[in-house]
């Protein structure tokens, strides 16, 4: 699917939609494409995210926040950068920190030892074990899109060699494209109404 027929299905949809369920816990979400904001795709994106999950999420949604889990992830063949919180308590607080997530990362001060763990979490991500039967859906998924084991490798090599100004120009990109994200949360009435998400859809 080339990004055309992707930019007019998603078009189809509202900026912010709020599911409607008889419940004060949340699950909050947020999108934007970062290949819409000139970003070319590096492999420190996949370490970035890893880390962004462990910390910068873990402390803010689960530990502060009280949501039972935060999370992101980036699909590199689309573009689109999504966060995403479980059995959250909050809304609008949820949405701020996917917003604030760039400045974090231009301002970060990492230290090496936190950037190894991300770099092999990464890594352990992307070359994860698997038996006879996933090896071959693997390689069957990778011959029908034709990615081939050199652009592999060159994914390695780039997630291998992730430094700490990768994090700060990923951040920039962040920035802009979470200026005004794409939207959805599963909620009740009132909370979708404070956020101001007008489009309400109810499933219950």
């Amino acid at each position: 699917v080339d990004s055309f027929h992707i930019k007019k299905f998603q078009s189809n949809y509202p900026k912010k939609e709020a599911l409607i369920i008889p419940s004060r816990i949340n699950f909050v979400g947020a999108s934007s494409n970062l290949y819409d904001y000139d970003y070319n795709f590096h492999g420190s994106s996949l370490v970035i995210s890893r880390y962004l999950q462990t910390a910068w999420l873990w402390e803010k949604i689960r530990v502060q926040g009280g949501a039972y889990g935060g999370m992101c992830s980036f699909d590199y063949r689309s573009g689109s950068f999504v966060f995403a919180s479980y059995r959250d308590p909050n809304l609008l607080d949820s949405i701020n920190i996917y917003k604030d997530t760039g400045s974090f990362l231009k301002n970060l001060d990492l230290s090496s030892d936190e950037l190894t763990r991300s770099i092999i979490g990464a890594i352990g991500q992307l070359d994860s074990y698997q038996l006879p039967d996933a090896k071959s859906l693997s390689n069957y998924q990778r011959l029908l899109i034709k990615y081939n084991d050199e652009e592999r490798q060159k994914l390695r090599n780039e997630v291998l060699s992730t430094s700490k100004k990768d994090f700060q120009k990923f951040g920039d990109i962040l920035d802009k494209a979470f200026k005004d994200p794409n939207i959805v949360v599963l909620c009740d009435n009132e909370s979708a109404n404070e956020a101001n998400i007008v489009k309400l859809t109810h499933i219950f």
